[in-house]
């Protein structure tokens, strides 16, 4: 089972894209210091107490240790240019004295080209993404930063690096995807469906133990925070890409008066639950394969019949692939999703198609393992399993397999070939997880801060344009500087728009944001 919100999986799911293509992814307030946003109008809210000082001085002034850094599981080291290091944080910012956890950290040091503002911590999304691994691969996009920053990313807690959580191991990843159906059409798949479902959970409070209940958003943005002491900052500048505008919302919420210079891009919207997230994505993966099919002369209709008409196909039998395993129903809805995810990667949507038409399910099959991070040995990396450990801890719902059953015509309403499978997503995702969550939806409100610019994408699939909009609302009047780019892909910075990367870049380094409700072109 494989949730569609990420960004930072998408690094190493590209260049496999790219090849296919060329053949043919609590509510504390600030500290009450004097971060406050002069565009701000109505009384200075009152300052509530900091969580930062009920903490331990050996934590807030801890010394780090920055080293060269070992290749992470299943990729390489990054070159001499990037240094790695541990950050000690509390496992329970209830019991601030009590146990503490490693986060993984990941630095290259300013270029010294213009004088240094501080550092820029990243976050590419996910949740699960790992930022040790994927700021590297994303670093060359930031070049121009890099001249006044030291650019930083992270491994959040329960991720990767920092106490990962592995809830299955890799023979039990691939079982469950050959024998469950996503998508149940009988009782029998509907039942194991939700034993799988069920024993995930099982897996992961076995294996993560007491930290199944500490790796929630307001713990990394916690996190965050010591992390900003520890690197000398005053304030915190920040840019998070997909579930990382959600965990910069957090933030901003806890810690209003240390917003520094913050970027959300391909914005989560925060005013959703577990059930308007889903249908929120339902409508953006429509909406951009509709954009696929009129960019190739095809009526949006037609199209996604045809793809129907390849799920039912492969519903009654798996296609053979140019290797020992097979296309399921399942595993298509991935390898088709990913090359959603840019506009640059439709042609591989193109061949994918035509070669499982033809029946060969060997493209598809790639995609989809490209995006699921398994390796050609058979190997899967852990980003689903915290994916889904951080976000059931986050979401208060759990919708009851009753419930889906009644959603699933609203949801194929929304989208004919991606409302299905995120319909019953709803109630498999957290079914019989082993811990309550924590909140309906995110609290972002940040009165009192400097302003946070969020861009939205109007073609964007993952997280659809109009969470961007919402972000900008919630974060506060005078706060949150909506920019819009006319594009497609998920997220807009780095893209190919000139006006979306300038305004950023103008926006982290000289702190001018532009004007609110700014519109780029494509």
């Amino acid at each position: 089972m494989q949730r569609f919100v990420r960004s930072a999986a998408l690094a190493a799911a590209g260049v496999l894209v790219a090849g296919l293509a060329a053949g043919c992814s609590s509510s504390d307030d600030g500290d009450g210091g004097d971060g406050k946003n002069p565009s701000a109008t109505g009384p200075e809210p009152k300052p509530k107490p900091d969580p930062s000082s009920t903490l331990p001085a050996a934590l807030t002034s801890q010394k780090l240790d920055w080293n060269g850094c070992k290749a992470p599981e299943g990729g390489s080291a990054p070159g001499s240019e990037w240094q790695c290091s541990t950050l000690k944080v509390p496992l329970d910012y209830g019991k601030p004295d009590g146990e503490t956890i490693g986060i993984a950290l990941i630095r290259a040091k300013s270029t010294g080209k213009g004088d240094r503002i501080g550092s820029l911590l990243f976050n590419f999304g996910g949740p699960g993404g790992s930022g040790v691994s994927g700021l590297p691969s994303f670093a060359d996009s930031y070049d121009s930063l890099r001249e006044r920053y030291d650019l930083v990313s992270f491994d959040p807690r329960g991720v990767a690096g920092s106490e990962g959580v592995r809830c299955r191991d890799d023979s039990a990843t691939q079982a469950a995807e050959k024998k469950i159906d996503l998508t149940p059409d009988t009782a029998a798949e509907e039942k194991a469906y939700f034993k799988d479902a069920a024993d995930f959970g099982a897996g992961c409070a076995q294996h993560a133990k007491k930290l199944i209940g500490h790796i929630s958003t307001a713990d990394a943005a916690r996190d965050m925070d010591v992390l900003r002491q520890v690197l000398g900052d005053d304030k915190l500048h920040y840019f998070g890409v997909s579930y990382g505008t959600e965990l910069g919302g957090t933030y901003a919420h806890l810690f209003p008066r240390r917003v520094g210079r913050l970027v959300f891009d391909a914005v989560v919207d925060p005013s959703a639950d577990s059930i308007g997230h889903a249908e929120n994505q339902a409508r953006g993966f429509q909406r951009a394969l509709d954009n696929y099919f009129k960019s190739n002369g095809q009526e949006p209709e037609a199209g996604a019949a045809r793809i129907e008409k390849l799920f039912k196909r492969l519903d009654a039998e798996p296609m053979r692939t140019n290797s020992d395993r097979k296309l399921t129903e399942s595993l298509a809805h991935t390898g088709i999703l990913v090359t959603l995810y840019s506009k640059q990667t439709w042609p591989a949507l193109t061949r994918g198609l035509e070669d499982a038409e033809k029946g060969d399910g060997s493209a598809l099959l790639q995609l989809a393992d490209a995006y699921n991070e398994r390796d050609a040995s058979g190997r899967y990396s852990t980003q689903s399993h915290s994916q889904r450990a951080i976000s059931c801890l986050d979401a208060k719902a759990r919708t009851t397999p009753a419930q889906a059953k009644q959603r699933l015509d609203r949801f194929r309403g929304i989208s004919p070939v991606f409302g299905e499978f995120l319909g019953w997503d709803t109630a498999g995702w957290c079914h019989q997880w082993p811990v309550a969550g924590l909140h309906e939806s995110p609290e972002v409100s940040a009165d009192g801060a400097a302003p946070i610019l969020v861009v939205g994408n109007t073609g964007d699939p993952a997280t659809p344009y109009e969470g961007a909009r919402k972000m900008a609302d919630e974060l506060g009047k005078g706060v949150g500087v909506h920019l819009t780019w006319k594009g497609e892909g998920h997220g807009a910075y780095g893209n190919g728009s000139d006006c979306v990367d300038g305004a950023v870049d103008t926006y982290l380094l000289d702190g001018t944001p532009p004007k609110n409700n700014k519109t780029c072109e494509s």
